[in-house]
């Protein structure tokens, strides 16, 4: 019975230690990590290109991406995320806001609605954004459909999910 419990502490152990070790190694990581670990935040982007002093791109070729990369300025954490374009606008979202584990997991829409500045990366290249929560219904609407026919095959989602803060919407609007 001793060797069964401190076998299972051993790997209970173990377990932990490379949890927090992802977690640590992930806060120095330029941008995101890939494929699963994508969930946890990570560092600044010590890389991409800078734009400035351009005209607003035309973000029409983000329809075909599934995910982009953003980073907040306080905190200074980055993060992958789905991406919508309507009518030249860019959006994020973030769900699961009234679940569990949306109120234990997910600070930055928090810290996003507080201090919205960010950076945006795609393809290498950074924007630097404002991020601004969506709450009005014929902004939010189409937007929510973009949702739907991108990432959940075409199910219609309702309004009501951003009403009542089970998602939350962000624009990201150039910084001036």
């Amino acid at each position: 019975m001793k060797l069964i419990f401190r076998t299972l502490s051993t790997l209970l152990i173990l377990v932990i230690g490379v949890v927090l070790g992802v977690f640590a190694v992930a806060r120095f990581h330029d941008g995101p990590l890939e494929g699963a670990l994508a969930i946890v935040a990570a560092g600044p982007f010590d890389s991409g290109e800078m734009q400035t002093g351009m005209e607003e791109p035309d973000w029409a070729f983000v329809r075909d991406y599934s995910t982009v990369e953003f980073q907040l300025l306080d905190p200074v954490r980055s993060r992958t995320t789905w991406i919508m374009e309507h009518e030249g606008r860019i959006f994020i979202p973030s769900g699961y806001m009234n679940s569990f584990l949306g109120k234990v997991w997910k600070h930055w829409p928090k810290e996003a609605e507080e201090d919205g500045r960010a950076i945006l990366r795609v393809d290498g290249k950074l924007y630097e954004r404002q991020m601004v929560r969506i709450r009005d219904e014929t902004v939010a609407t189409p937007v929510l459909n973009e949702l739907g026919r991108k990432y959940v095959g075409g199910a219609p989602i309702p309004f009501q999910q951003v009403e009542s803060g089970d998602i939350w919407l962000f624009e990201l609007r150039p910084r001036s």
